[in-house]
């Protein structure tokens, strides 16, 4: 006799995890909306990814950012400077948006690991972003090489890292902070 489980290969997603995925893509969007324009711009996506991985755990968290990608991925602007399609994540900054998968994953995973504590969001929040930078960077090099301007390491790191340290820290504060207050009333 086949138990409940075995009938049924996939949990189902509850209704409210499903309402937090989607308000928090949602959230992510609107917050690659608010840039300041520089060579790679200053976004407040990474508040947004770092809030809702941190509320939301690893499973959630990287649902939420992959979500997120794939209505940017199908054409739905929703990166930065209202942009849509292959040709961001193909572009000067889709390594960023692919490090974003890493940043939910290792801010989510540490919150679901050691538990949302403001030490666990702050230190996760700094490895997360920094693997971002990573992504951004090894991609910000590649696409420079593959249209005729190779960046060198130093150039590259000048260009997409250097100026937005100062920015993510504030960013990293403020979503700690958030997900501080928020995780009393955000149970997923």
């Amino acid at each position: 006799m086949e138990s409940k489980a075995e009938k049924k290969p996939f949990r189902r997603i509850k209704t409210q995890n499903l309402v937090y995925i989607g308000i928090f893509a949602a959230v992510i969007a609107v917050c690659s909306w608010i840039q300041i324009p520089l060579v790679v711009p200053i976004t407040l996506q990474t508040l947004g990814i770092c809030v809702a991985a941190g509320l939301l755990g690893f499973k959630k968290g990287v649902i939420t950012v992959v979500v997120y990608e794939l209505i940017g991925f199908i054409g739905v602007p929703v990166f930065s400077n209202f942009g849509a399609g292959p040709g961001v994540l193909l572009g000067v900054t889709g390594g960023y948006i692919i490090g974003f998968i890493f940043t939910a994953a290792i801010v989510g995973g540490a919150v679901s690991l050691f538990g949302k504590k403001l030490p666990v969001y702050i230190l996760s929040m700094i490895l997360g972003v920094f693997v971002c930078y990573v992504f951004g960077t090894a991609w910000f090099m590649i696409w420079s090489s593959n249209n005729g301007s190779p960046a060198t390491l130093s150039g590259a790191l000048m260009s997409c890292v250097v100026p937005f340290i100062a920015p993510d820290l504030v960013k990293i504060a403020l979503a700690s902070f958030l997900c501080v207050k928020l995780s009393k009333y955000i149970h997923a």
